[in-house]
């Protein structure tokens, strides 16, 4: 029986460098071929339609490649990729999930092209863009001997992994953070690093398997085929290969002849008639891609309505007792006496940073009387058994939001020796008022540790729910997160006790009111603004969480 096809788009292995066996006239030789090969790739642009003006170069950016930052940056604005917007209402429940958009069609169609061009058009802030070249399947022994001569079909159905394809989907359109394999054509093996990735208002799934399982089909709200002429496809392969891989014509003319094409005409021409639309001539068709943007506009309309509601978060919970989850530090006359001075507007910006330093500390040191200890025996120089407590859990993580979080991380390292700390940076997105994540950076193995989330004020609640829903999707336990604030509103107490009952809520005071525009009364004032010496925003906000962190 004849060994399967190899996968004509797969890299190939680097070229070696000279060695003392080549001489200067075969050095010469492959020079000139070199040469002759990127002239032939030049002349080959000739045959390809003329590129739309005013659209920026076609760039490759897919989830493969994990030294990518996560932004797409398109010729008119760039878009987050490594984000997401809050997808959970003021009950803690997800509203609705992401739309997304299956992008099929045959090698070098353009499926990424058009991909960018809808994200362009969309204007929206947060998309994915997953590329199903990430999820080849682990080779055997047997099968990378195979595809190193070449003889293994990468273009088959059973090349790809499509349990990990539609469980990374689905978090995906959960909001849930997800690993993603990042492969190597070189050793058709994945690397041992994975990506990270977030849900998104729209998820773009894009390859040429992309409709060939039914799951994965339910999985998508549109379904695209970028029909494009065979010839322009091999066009593009010859320049790509030529030019990108090192290839001659008559090696790429051969593999497309006996291994990619006969791959299309079976296994993705085929599922053109599962999609809901066809784009013929894939990049240069606008007229279609006006249509799809426009019903993907309509879809991200009926989600918006069920966007957070920050008159709901109010007056949820008003009347009602405060939560048992919280804890106040006892007001003695010391701890009511350095609130006095840090809301006072005429402190000084030296006298209010030492104060507030004091106010953590005792925050710190009163929130870790709440982690558990196990009873222990260690005997003393005095060779005397004492009975003591010590730490039952694995390590305790700090989780600043940012920026006015972070002025508590000194005080935590004061006190816990080896932390390890994490950032998060949430903002308010100034058109819809709504909390997005903007950057994130978590220890790995989170999971296993107790998490002391901080954040300086919390005035709704909004910003620090969407934290501790960073949190949760990265595995950690409700019942092991922390939130801790210098000050809190009853209205922000009340939103995350509800929508998060095991987490632990502790501040040095509550207030209970907060004004029209969701200002904490009587306040402290901007804290980040008083702390580190900035100018106040314009609107005059007097917290944190409205102002830089949602």
């Amino acid at each position: 029986m004849a060994a399967p096809p190899a996968r004509a788009d797969a890299d190939p292995s680097p070229t070696s460098p000279p060695t003392a066996r080549d001489t200067p006239g075969r050095q010469a030789e492959k020079s000139e071929t070199a040469c002759e090969d990127r002239s032939n790739a030049e002349s080959l642009d000739r045959l390809l339609p003329p590129v739309g003006t005013g659209r920026s170069p076609r760039k490759r950016t897919t989830s493969q490649c994990k030294s990518e930052p996560p932004l797409l940056r398109t010729s008119k604005r760039t878009i987050y990729t490594a984000g997401r917007p809050p997808w959970y209402n003021e009950h803690g429940t997800q509203s609705k999930e992401a739309f997304a958009i299956g992008l099929g069609g045959g090698s070098a169609s353009g499926k990424t092209t058009v991909a960018r061009m809808i994200i362009e058009a969309l204007d929206v802030p947060w998309v994915v863009l997953l590329s199903m070249d990430s999820f080849y399947k682990v080779l055997t022994e047997q099968q990378q001997e195979q595809a190193a001569h070449n003889n293994f079909n990468f273009d088959h159905p059973d090349a790809f992994d499509f349990d990990l394809i539609i469980s990374t989907l689905k978090k995906l359109k959960q909001g849930k953070s997800v690993k993603v394999p990042i492969y190597d054509f070189t050793t058709h093996s994945r690397k041992k690093d994975w990506k990270t990735l977030y849900g998104a208002n729209v998820i773009i799934f894009e390859g040429i398997m992309a409709f060939a399982d039914k799951t994965l089909l339910e999985l998508l709200d549109m379904k695209i085929f970028v029909d494009t002429d065979s010839d322009i496809r091999l066009v593009r392969r010859l320049r790509r290969d030529i030019s990108e891989r090192g290839r001659d014509i008559e090696g790429v003319i051969k593999q497309y002849n006996k291994f990619v094409k006969p791959s299309f005409d079976q296994y993705i021409q085929p599922t053109m008639r599962l999609a809901d639309i066809v784009v013929p001539r894939g990049s240069g068709n606008t007229v279609a891609i006006d249509l799809i943007v426009q019903h993907v506009h309509s879809q991200l309309e009926e989600q918006r309505k069920l966007r957070w509601d920050m008159a709901a978060l109010a007056s949820a919970h008003q009347c009602h007792p405060l939560p048992r989850t919280l804890s106040v530090l006892k007001s003695t006359p010391q701890v009511r006496g350095m609130h006095t001075i840090i809301r006072d507007k005429e402190t000084s910006r030296d006298e209010f940073i030492f104060y507030s330093k004091r106010l953590m500390r005792l925050l710190i040191e009163h929130a870790l009387s709440f982690l558990p200890f196990q009873d222990c025996v260690v005997q003393t120089p005095q060779g005397q058994d004492y009975a003591g407590k010590c730490y039952a859990g694995k390590q305790i993580t700090g989780v600043s939001i940012l920026r006015a979080g972070e002025t508590m991380e000194p005080a935590l390292r004061a006190v816990c020796k080896d932390v390890r700390i994490g950032t998060i940076l949430i903002q308010t997105n100034q058109l819809t008022g709504e909390p997005e994540l903007h950057y994130l950076r978590l220890p790995k193995d989170i999971s296993d540790d107790h998490v002391i989330l901080m954040d300086c004020t919390v005035s709704t609640g909004a910003a620090a729910m969407m934290a501790v829903r960073v949190l949760l999707d990265h595995d950690v336990p409700e019942d092991k997160i922390f939130l801790l604030s210098l000050l809190m509103a009853e209205m922000g107490v009340h939103s995350v006790a509800y929508a998060f009952p095991r987490v632990r809520i502790i501040t040095t005071a509550v207030d209970k009111r907060v004004n029209d525009l969701f200002r904490i009364i009587p306040g402290i004032g901007n804290f980040g603004d008083r702390y580190f010496g900035t100018d106040a925003v314009p609107d005059g906000s007097d917290e944190e969480e409205v102002a830089y962190t949602g």
